[in-house]
């Protein structure tokens, strides 16, 4: 294998290869005109039902089995094509990443990026899933930041390389393989005695990790579980089949799915309804 020398001043190659290499990009702004829908709730989520997709749907729909009036529109943007560059998407979030949401509630509406955000921000808004308590709000943020720090590295690094680079690369794949094992490890330990990941309580700490290294345990993931070796992580599996097993998180899963046959897919969602046929089905089949 030829060594790769980086030129002086690097210039951006379009036709690289890859998944997504048809969107990625350099810069930042909208590539064309495309005003978002709007339902009739205050919360209108624009998303995808990858893992910080997830985070947020899950959140939504335990807010209302807790029977808080946290109705919400949900609506697909298909990031393959391009949605994320949308002009009416991008004055949500600048950076052109799912999930994004707007709240219509307040006076003034307020706009909404990143997933961690999302969650701290609904979990304030509705007083649920985060405590009061100075010492257990600490821990729980922690938790919250160490998925946002954590996942890329699971997700940009190991799985882009493992999973969807155009090529397999030995070195990429054990270096990241590695930091995923790490990572899982970290779980391992802290899951060992306790329920949660911050302690005895259910979370927004465990609403934004459980996307990512639940789904990677139990087998969801990159098609990598045998690779990773999941299975001796043994308290990160008992801790991701109890938050599997929650309705609410079953529901979430649904909410702006476009993989798989299509009657399980939700591109969008207006009220539960929507949600029952669809959980309906994929329990039906043993596919939620």
């Amino acid at each position: 294998m030829t060594e790769y020398v980086p030129p002086k001043v690097w210039t951006w190659d379009k036709e690289n290869g890859g998944a997504f290499a048809s969107t990625n990009r350099p810069i930042a702004g909208p590539t064309h005109d495309q005003e978002l829908p709007r339902g009739e709730h205050p919360i209108q989520l624009y998303s995808l039902a990858t893992p910080n997709g997830q985070k947020v749907t899950i959140m939504l729909e335990e807010l209302l089995a807790a029977g808080h009036d946290a109705e919400y529109d949900a609506y697909l943007i298909n990031i393959g094509k391009g949605d994320q560059f949308g002009s009416g998407f991008v004055s949500v979030n600048p950076n052109s990443k799912i999930p994004a949401m707007m709240d219509y509630g307040p006076k003034e509406p307020i706009r909404l990026f990143e997933s961690g955000s999302m969650l701290v921000y609904l979990a304030d808004k509705f007083d649920a899933f985060l405590s009061k308590d100075v010492a257990k709000r600490a821990e729980t943020m922690n938790w919250l930041f160490w998925q946002m720090g954590s996942a890329p590295f699971l997700g940009g690094g190991f799985g882009h390389f493992y999973a969807y680079a155009p090529i397999k690369l030995e070195y990429p794949i054990n270096r990241y393989a590695m930091e995923a094992k790490r990572q899982l490890d970290v779980l391992d330990r802290e899951l060992a005695d306790k329920e949660f990941i911050s302690g005895s309580d259910y979370t927004i700490a465990d609403m934004a990790i459980f996307p990512w290294y639940g789904n990677m345990v139990l087998g969801r993931a990159y098609n990598a579980a045998e690779f990773l070796d999941v299975g001796t992580y043994k308290n990160v599996i008992r801790w991701a089949e109890q938050i599997d097993a929650r309705e609410p998180v079953k529901r979430g899963r649904c909410v702006n799915a476009s993989g798989g046959p299509e009657d399980e897919q939700l591109h969008e969602r207006h009220s539960a309804a929507d949600v029952d046929k669809v959980v309906a089905l994929r329990k039906e089949r043993g596919t939620v």
